[in-house]
């Protein structure tokens, strides 16, 4: 996921995609505990592109207290 296309993004949109990361992230993790996992390199995937939203949502909420 690249940063400036989620730096375009309104709040609305990061929060839809937030929820979709975490809800892909339950879903990993529930194959990798059956046993199921094939692609391991998703999990660290899906964890750095929500700490990558949840970092923008920081800075636009920063950038709106600051104005």
């Amino acid at each position: 996921m690249n940063v400036n296309e989620l730096k375009s993004k309104t709040a609305v949109e990061l929060n839809v995609e937030l929820k979709e990361l975490l809800q892909e992230q339950f879903n990993l993790r529930m194959q990798k505990g059956m046993g199921q996992m094939t692609n391991v390199h998703e999990l660290r995937r899906v964890r750095r592109d929500i700490a990558r939203i949840k970092t923008i949502m920081t800075e636009k909420t920063t950038e709106g207290n600051a104005a």
